[in-house]
């Protein structure tokens, strides 16, 4: 399977790059893809909230009034849940969300999501995105010229200092490392632009799927 090209200065395609039909021909798997998207979501909530139960209140020791003979309901603590400062009745604790995928099924993921993507026109391939200036206007220019006006994810190889500055403040425009992507943000964007070293890389990686 052959891709075009396209260059980045002047963003027209100016060759064809040649990828394994095994990785970016891969046949829609919609079951795979939510367990990949699922799983990632999952391993990005913290789980660190907690409130303490009657067992960690401290206090509640002595009871305070006697069984009978006060008129007042029968109490064994003054920490139980219905007390002011006592515990909560089912305490949240912390907890690990993270969920187990085999790295054969996520690489299968991977490659549906990337063939998905080439089939409906979504990913395009450049030789290099770099920007002359840290600024915003440029490239809006750039992608604009490249057809993007909003809702694109651009993949690079590795951080670029001065193209991060110039897409923080465009919204629904996003630049990552090719080591950071996930199946959530390919899904999550309606374009994605990658250069040919990620696209390499990502080859690489899911070949063996």
């Amino acid at each position: 399977m052959e891709l075009q090209v396209y260059s980045n200065t002047t963003h027209e395609a100016v060759s064809m790059l040649s990828v394994l039909d095994t990785v970016f021909t891969k046949e829609y798997n919609e079951p795979l893809i939510h367990q990949a998207v699922q799983k990632s979501l999952a391993g990005w909530r913290q789980g660190s909230s907690q409130t303490k139960s009657r067992a960690d209140v401290s206090g509640g020791g002595k009871k305070p009034w006697r069984q009978k003979g006060t008129g007042r309901a029968r109490a064994g603590s003054i920490r139980g849940p219905i007390w002011r400062g006592g515990g909560h009745t089912f305490a949240k604790s912390p907890r690990d969300f993270s969920q187990k995928m085999n790295k054969k099924a996520m690489k299968v993921a991977f490659s549906s999501i990337l063939s998905e993507l080439l089939r409906q026109n979504r990913l395009k391939v450049i030789d290099s995105f770099t920007v002359a200036e840290a600024k915003t206007k440029a490239l809006i220019k750039k992608l604009a010229a490249l057809g993007y006006t909003e809702n694109v994810l651009v993949v690079v190889p590795d951080f670029d200092y001065d193209l991060m500055l110039a897409a923080r403040n465009i919204p629904n425009v996003s630049v990552m490392e090719m080591h950071d992507i996930d199946p959530v943000d390919l899904v999550g964007f309606g374009s994605i632009l990658m250069t040919v070293d990620c696209v390499k890389f990502f080859e690489e990686r899911l070949a063996s799927c």
